[in-house]
């Protein structure tokens, strides 16, 4: 593969709520097993790009952990491999990643000390599998200088809260307008990008020399008449779970037989950080009914279209339904939750009774098996 890999993975945002009070977005669990940081991963190492950078800034610590070994994507490499770069203060500059070309620049040595002549860039939280090298393919057939990975969504989408492409017959893009008040089109960028490794350095420093921030406003957006910018056509899935609902709504895909087997049945495979932990044990009462279960978990009452991660223990005469429950939880017993997510270690006391009635209810309780 002759590009490097960038994934842009320091964001935090209000829109996820309590869900990024203490972990990156690109941290949260994903499927049962799985953090979402693990598809872009996957999706580099399936398409055999050996050099990637993780840049990393709000709420890092779970995410650093994460990503602590290289040897579950493939990445222990002597040529290549996994690097995570979190702000640091230098005789250069005192700041926190200001945007995610500012970011870019803090850490342009890794480009400058680079051969590959190409980069793909990606974010964190995006849920999706593809193969890069279709997509470098394309790029350097409609010799771009930079392609942008974008998808039709369908009308019920809130399409405003992303970047809206306008394309011509040939695929270049004509219109590029982030966040729109009024959509003109439902072709959204997915936030990947393919450009020559030289061409990022020359604008990453020409924004840095104008006090410009954001690759999209400053780069792709500044320049779409200059340059020639293509835009690339994603027909699989695709989510981006930058909100709550869609954190929620990515989860509960994975019970659709089609998706779920499109992940992990069809190669390539997602790859993740293992742990060392038993599989789930059923006890005498237990009930599952089109669920996601995941290894350590102990289960007594009845769990319906819903997915509890690792190490959550619910208790007799239990009943969960449309929710999603995070690591280390406590539910106790006779417990009623639907259409909830349940923050990671967090106790649940008996009798409680949680219901989300208008839209997605997040529970955050205080643990007292910590003595928190």
């Amino acid at each position: 593969m002759r590009a490097l890999g960038i994934i842009l993975a320091g964001g935090n945002n209000f829109r996820m709520k309590e869900l990024s009070h203490k972990r990156a977005i690109a941290a949260m669990p994903m499927a049962g097993s799985y953090r979402s940081i693990d598809f872009a991963l996957s999706n580099m190492t399936n398409s055999h790009v050996q050099k990637v950078a993780v840049i990393t800034q709000f709420n890092a610590r779970s995410l650093n952990e994460h990503l602590s070994s290289s040897k579950w994507w493939d990445f222990g490499r002597k040529q290549g491999g996994l690097y995570v770069f979190t702000p640091v203060m230098t005789n250069d500059s005192s700041y926190w990643y200001r945007g995610t070309a500012d970011a870019i620049y803090q850490n342009l040595d890794f480009l400058k000390s680079s051969h590959e002549p190409y980069v793909i860039i990606a974010s964190g939280d995006g849920i999706y599998k593809m193969d890069y090298n279709k997509l470098l393919e394309y790029h350097i057939e409609k010799k771009a200088d930079i392609t942008v990975v974008c998808k039709d969504l369908g009308d019920e989408e809130d399409v405003e809260r992303y970047g809206i492409l306008k394309m011509n017959e040939d695929s270049r893009v004509e219109e590029f307008e982030e966040k729109p008040v009024v959509a003109k089109t439902n072709t959204v960028s997915c936030g990947i990008y393919v450009i020559r490794r030289r061409q990022l350095i020359e604008l990453i420093e020409k924004c840095a020399e104008e006090d410009r921030y954001d690759f999209v406003r400053d780069i792709l957006i500044r320049y779409k008449d200059l340059r020639r910018i293509y835009g690339y056509k994603m027909k699989d899935y695709w989510r981006n779970i930058a909100t709550a609902d869609d954190y929620y709504r990515a989860n509960m895909d994975f019970l659709k037989p089609d998706v779920r087997n499109y992940f992990f049945r069809t190669y390539p495979d997602v790859y993740s950080k293992v742990d060392d932990l038993p599989p789930a044990k059923y006890n005498v009462g237990a009930n599952i009914k089109n669920s996601l279960i995941s290894s350590g978990s102990i289960v007594n009452g009845t769990v319906e279209d819903s997915i509890l991660f690792k190490k959550v223990f619910v208790g007799n005469n239990c009943y969960i339904r449309n929710s999603i429950i995070l690591n280390d939880v406590y539910i106790g017993d006779n417990a009623y939750i639907e259409n909830c997510i349940v923050e990671s270690r967090c106790t649940i006391k008996a009798d409680s009774y949680y219901k989300g009635e208008d839209g997605i209810r997040i529970l955050v309780e205080t643990s007292d098996r910590f003595g928190i």
